[in-house]
């Protein structure tokens, strides 16, 4: 009847206790989270209530086991097991308690500055630091499992001794991958690019997304996502439109026709922008910069306060401008000349200059010399 019990009492004490302690503690996490509304880190904190009862079980099972006398046979190959499982679930909690802190302290920086630009290069920071620790503390897990196992100390002088050829061999085949984790530290420490910027790589125009120790991803605009390599943003050039003022000036360019009311254009330009909203009202402007033999270029400048509402500026201005140049002065369009050129006066089709009379009777002398009529 002992036998029977004893591991009953045993193990079913320790599951038992783990669920009550872990309850009590999940219901005071819950009570502070009501009562500090201001920080999230108690709710955080309840993240973290599943390994904290697993490293409980784990760290009950293995102190009670050896008096639980269940299946002696395999007690190492048991409490190996126990051992390995409250390693794991140590570092599962380790990492949700660093990721609950780091997480508040953003929170609170966040509500405390409202410059956009700095609250994206530090939530760029702290997720970084979260996947940094993440790491670390995983590493040092496994190690630690590692070394559990009597094999693993036993071979760890050979090991030792051959470190030096290990380390370069590793070092070779991991180039890459060491020079992207190092980039990904200077792109999260050095402000090149922080999440939520917008960004232009290799033509393509989006958001970033994520970003990692090894790549970053970028949202398009049609809901793409391009996953680069984080060394790429330190070693070429690219456009980051969010660095500095978020403010951007937009250019809209329209090829019309040589006898377009540009001053008619330039005041419907300031009429479209009274009435679009994305407009910020800094500036805008409109100028002729190029002419062809079939049409003129015009350039309109215009401004906004971010680089999404720049484009629906940039939009707006380009339709309509076309629709009321189609719908008031249609003449404006770009057309294709098929009509003789008006000649200079004095000139036949010919090329040659006209000396005598035209048909109206009128007289064309040289360069110099009036006009004259009569008859002779």
């Amino acid at each position: 009847m002992e036998n029977v019990l004893r591991p009953l009492i045993v193990v079913g004490g320790s599951v038992l206790l783990t669920l009550v302690i872990g309850w009590a503690t999940d219901l005071l996490l819950r009570k502070a989270d009501d009562r500090h509304s201001e920080t999230p880190l108690w709710g955080l904190l309840r993240r973290g209530r599943i390994p904290y009862m697993l490293v409980l079980c784990a760290a009950m099972l293995r102190g009670a086991y050896d008096e639980a006398r269940l299946a002696q046979r395999h007690s190492a190959g048991i409490g190996q097991a126990l051992t390995l499982i409250l390693i794991g679930a140590t570092a599962w909690l380790v990492i949700r308690i660093a990721a609950a802190v780091v997480e508040t302290t953003y929170t609170r920086y966040a509500r405390a500055h409202h410059d956009a630009a700095r609250v994206r290069r530090v939530r760029t920071q702290v997720t970084l630091i979260t996947r940094v620790v993440a790491a670390v503390v995983g590493v040092m897990a496994v190690a630690a499992m590692l070394l559990t196992f009597p094999a693993m100390r036993a071979a760890g002088a050979s090991l030792l001794a051959s470190a030096g050829i290990l380390g370069i061999v590793a070092g070779v085949a991991a180039q890459s991958t060491l020079s992207n984790m190092f980039a990904g530290l200077q792109i999260a420490f050095g402000d090149m690019v922080r999440i939520g910027d917008t960004v232009v790589v290799d033509g393509e125009w989006g958001t970033v997304e994520e970003i990692t120790l090894t790549f970053l991803t970028v949202r398009t605009w049609d809901e793409r996502r391009i996953t680069m390599p984080v060394s790429y943003f330190t070693s070429k050039p690219f456009e980051n439109w969010s660095r500095g003022t978020p403010q951007m000036t937009g250019i809209v360019y329209w090829h019309v026709d040589h006898t377009a009311p540009v001053e008619l254009m330039r005041e419907r330009l300031r009429d479209i922008l009274r009435e679009c909203p994305a407009w910020d009202g800094r500036d805008y402007g409109l100028a002729v910069t190029d002419t062809t033999p079939n049409t003129m270029q015009v350039r309109a400048l215009v401004t906004a306060k971010d680089a999404d509402d720049i484009w629906t500026v940039r939009v707006t201005v380009r339709e309509q401008m076309l629709s009321w140049l189609t719908d008031h002065h249609p003449y404006a369009l770009p057309r294709v000349n098929t009509a003789d050129a008006t000649l200079a006066p004095g000139f036949h089709r010919n090329g040659d200059r006209r000396n005598g009379h035209n048909s109206e009777g009128v007289t064309v002398g040289g360069p110099h010399e009036p006009p004259r009529t009569g008859r002779g």
